[in-house]
């Protein structure tokens, strides 16, 4: 809507109002789980294969376990805003926790399981959570033990009494047993954590037309859950987001990606990320799907699951591919039921697989609820690979100098700057002006510019963009063609200091397990896919352990470079 804008020659755009966006529901999270779960009610919605079983839950299950987990928060003090952590695996009882604390009138903090104790105490410290409800082991972490060193008292306590001056507001735990643990799991002896069963009772004592009550006092507007930054620089940082972050993005992601039947979606990331989230849910239960649930990625299990639950909808990273694609089964696998795969090249090329779907360009951040800018499948402008799409409805961006603030002429190179429905409170801890411009735009720290239809041209991370002989290198896209490479596990391409050029583009990859990478071999793949510009002049290869990663798993591009610096010396 070219013509909303009032200085056409600036890169200043505003994308159609959200009451404009065809198929948007219910605005906060409980009034979207009552909209679907009317829709669908008798429907699959939730799918885990386990030790003990396979635990299937219809729309009419998931919501009558939130509304339980919902009274048992209520009658354990949690009220408007409260704060309730959530620290487990991809399982069943996250759906319902989460959909259950909003219920309730509080807000879900999502907490990742790759955490260590230093970061634990850094989760729960800004976050402020009151209520914990955590898996006691995952894999060899054991969360029991890590949080009873953190905080002795959790020894001793009465359940519901902690007072505690390292977590001076978290009140409650409650553990529920390992999906994952490499061995049986005991937790240990600590009286202030209550087992998840014994806190399911507590719903007793609260009517479901209290929980009714509170619902309806749930606006689109107030707090709606808590996400963690990467924090590849520093610690990471606590972002606010509203109900209807969560929503809009839930309804829209199946008109974008073009679903008009029911999904069976499966990630092999979890949900303490906004993207995985936001696509899983959303996609599955917007469409009358089904959540299939892996807690954590295992290749060989994802390859049995596809098969056997039929699964539609893969969300997941290049390197889980190549992982799935090493596995002994990967010949035999049957993917013939997958219709839409993000970047999934490699599963693309397998002999059983669907190859009618793209994935439509998309960019956003954790601060905007993942995707901001988007193409809808079947959009021919989605084959440029440079071009990350239209602006999504109610969003407003503008292209800055990144030094002066100045908005630049359109189509010039500066910081993306966005405001709009889905964008964060803010940080916590944070006033609005360390967290928004004076206009309340908020600044991604990415770099790109517009064009006079609004598609956004993304370029990378500022500070991450490659300069070398006078052109910019996204290292995006470079290890986007990494990943397609067979036997690569991890890549991330930078710039290290070049005498003529500026900057000289190398790529750093982890081969899977037992794979021997071949410098040149890679190189002349690469050399046919991308402009000479844009070709890697050297491959370094590491081990894992040498890869700096976050506990979040995304690379420290930092401290990576810093890594292939002194490896060329």
């Amino acid at each position: 809507m070219g013509d909303t804008n009032t200085q056409a020659a600036l890169s200043l755009y505003a994308a159609p109002p959200l009451s404009e966006e065809p198929g948007i529901g219910a605005l906060s999270i409980p009034g979207y789980l009552r909209e679907v779960t009317e829709r669908y009610r008798d429907k699959e919605a939730v799918v885990m294969h386990g030790a003990d079983g396979v635990q299937r839950w219809s729309y009419q299950d998931l919501w009558d376990r939130s509304v339980e987990v919902a009274r048992a928060l209520i009658a354990s003090g949690v009220g408007k805003g409260s704060r309730v952590g959530i620290l487990m695996t991809n399982r069943p009882e996250y759906l319902s926790a989460m959909f259950g604390v909003s219920m309730a009138g509080g807000t879900f903090t999502v907490l990742s399981t790759f955490s260590t104790a230093d970061e634990m105490v850094h989760l729960l410290t800004a976050s402020g959570v009151s209520v914990l409800l955590f898996e006691d082991r995952v894999l060899k972490k054991d969360f029991s033990a890590m949080l009873a060193e953190l905080e002795p008292g959790i020894v001793d306590a009465e359940v519901g009494e902690l007072s505690s001056t390292r977590f001076p507001y978290l009140r409650h735990l409650v553990v529920l047993a390992g999906v994952t643990a490499a061995t049986a799991s005991e937790t240990p002896a600590l009286n202030a954590v209550e087992p998840w069963d014994e806190f399911l009772t507590r719903a007793e004592t609260v009517s479901e037309q209290v929980v009714d009550a509170r619902m309806k006092t749930v606006y689109a507007s107030d707090p709606g859950g808590l996400f963690f930054s990467s924090g590849t620089t520093s610690l990471p940082k606590a972002i606010l987001q509203s109900q209807r972050a969560f929503t809009i993005q839930f309804w829209r992601w199946p008109r974008l990606w073009g679903l008009t039947e029911p999904a069976r979606c499966w990630t092999g990331n979890g949900f303490f990320w906004a993207g995985p989230m936001t696509i899983i849910v959303g996609n599955a239960l917007s469409t009358g799907g089904a959540l299939i649930l892996e807690p954590l990625f295992d290749s060989a299990a994802a390859i049995k699951l596809i098969a056997e639950e039929k699964v539609t909808l893969m969300n997941g990273r290049p390197h889980q591919w190549a992982r799935m694609q090493a596995e002994p089964s990967w010949d035999t696998a049957d993917f013939s039921s997958l219709r839409n795969v993000t970047k999934g090249d490699i599963i693309r090329a397998h002999p059983t697989a669907n190859n009618d779907w793209d994935l439509p360009n998309a960019f956003g951040t954790t601060e905007t609820m993942s995707i901001l800018s988007s193409f809808e499948d079947g959009d021919p402008g989605n084959e440029d690979p440079s071009n990350f799409g239209p602006l999504l409805p109610g969003n407003i961006i503008k292209i800055i100098d990144p030094l002066t603030g100045d908005i630049v002429a359109m189509g010039e190179r500066g910081e993306v700057c966005v405001k709009g429905p889905t964008l964060m409170m803010g940080y916590v801890g944070k006033s609005a002006e360390e967290c928004f411009d004076e206009q309340g735009f908020y600044r991604t720290g990415d770099g790109g510019f517009i064009d006079a239809q609004g598609h956004l041209f993304w370029e990378g991370r500022l500070n991450d963009i490659i300069k070398t002989g006078g052109a910019n290198v996204s290292p995006e896209e470079v290890d986007t063609v990494i990943a397609q490479y067979p036997g690569i596990k991890r890549t991330q391409t930078v710039g290290v200091p070049h005498e003529t050029l500026s900057e000289m583009v190398v790529a750093c990859v982890v081969p899977i397990d037992g794979v021997q990478l071949d410098e040149a071999e890679l190189i002349a793949f690469l050399k046919e896919r991308l402009a000479s510009f844009k070709l890697p002049r050297r491959v370094l290869i590491f081990t894992e352990s040498e890869y700096p990663l976050t506990g979040n798993e995304k690379v420290k591009a930092g401290d990576l470079r810093e890594l292939a610096v002194k490896r060329l010396a």
